[in-house]
């Protein structure tokens, strides 16, 4: 993995924690945040970080400058014309996109501008997704040349696949409510509101089982790519285990009692 942070310049990630919920902020808001070696490897040092927090039980990912992400620096690519160069980039972002789905804490990505390429790919892999009303989201690689192949991965696992081809086979950006309306985003909210529709969603997921959220979160991943009695054989394994879980017998107790559940640590 390459270095995250050169000498003498900004970290490419911001991080703070907020009662329980991580912040990290792409931070080369002037490059429209693109996922160059450097900060793919930055993200990856700040997942591998978070997931061996147990404090740490919601994480919103979010973006300076005016853009969320632009994908990859096309810069750095056409720097690199070796095949070995390309093929471990790529293994680094893939590992990068495949680590939001074993991450045990919920994943809210915080969307404002533009989401293109593998920066869409970024918003497709998260948990959840708030857009801005004015955010705009594309796989334009073929306006250069560049199918956009590895984006439509994640891309394709939320959305339709005659909505994802028609992105990818015209490059042509779609707007915040029709990301809505396919079903990349969750919310689309007036920028200004932003902060307040993920704070709706991070005050629910603090007052849950944060051993029972990563469980679940672990077993959709997992069962979701499966075929339809191989996904409930998984599924139904997850639940039996679930319902032996200590945190299952008080949720259940609670709610047989009208009270509020006191979850373990």
């Amino acid at each position: 993995m390459n270095a995250p942070l050169e000498a003498g310049i900004a970290p490419f990630v911001l991080s703070r924690v907020d009662g329980g919920v991580c912040h990290l902020t792409l931070n080369r808001g002037e490059r429209y945040n693109a996922l160059s070696r450097d900060m793919i490897a930055a993200l990856r040092m700040e997942f591998e970080r978070i997931a061996a927090d147990p404090a740490l039980r919601c994480v919103v990912l979010g973006a300076e400058g005016k853009g969320f992400c632009a994908g990859h620096d096309l810069k750095e690519l056409r720097a690199h014309p070796d095949l070995a160069w390309q093929q471990q980039m790529f293994a680094e972002c893939n590992a990068l996109m495949m680590s939001l789905t074993t991450l045990p804490q919920p994943v809210i990505a915080r969307v404002h501008g533009i989401a293109t390429a593998a920066g869409c790919q970024l918003v497709a892999m998260c948990d959840l997704a708030v857009a801005a009303d004015g955010a705009r989201f594309a796989l334009p690689g073929v306006n250069v040349g560049v199918f956009c192949t590895t984006p439509a991965v994640g891309v394709g696992r939320n959305i339709a696949r005659k909505r994802v081809m028609e992105m990818l086979l015209t490059g042509e950006p779609i707007d915040a409510a029709t990301a809505l309306a396919w079903g990349l985003v969750n919310r689309v909210v007036p920028a200004a509101g932003l902060d307040a529709a993920i704070a709706a969603f991070t005050r629910i997921i603090l007052a849950r089982s944060a051993r029972i959220i990563a469980a679940g979160k672990q077993a959709f991943y997992r069962q979701i790519e499966l075929g339809l009695q191989p996904a409930y054989d998984l599924a139904g394994d997850a639940m039996a285990c679930n319902l032996l879980e200590p945190d299952a017998h008080e949720g259940i107790d609670a709610f047989v009692e009208k009270r509020a559940p006191k979850w373990g640590d």
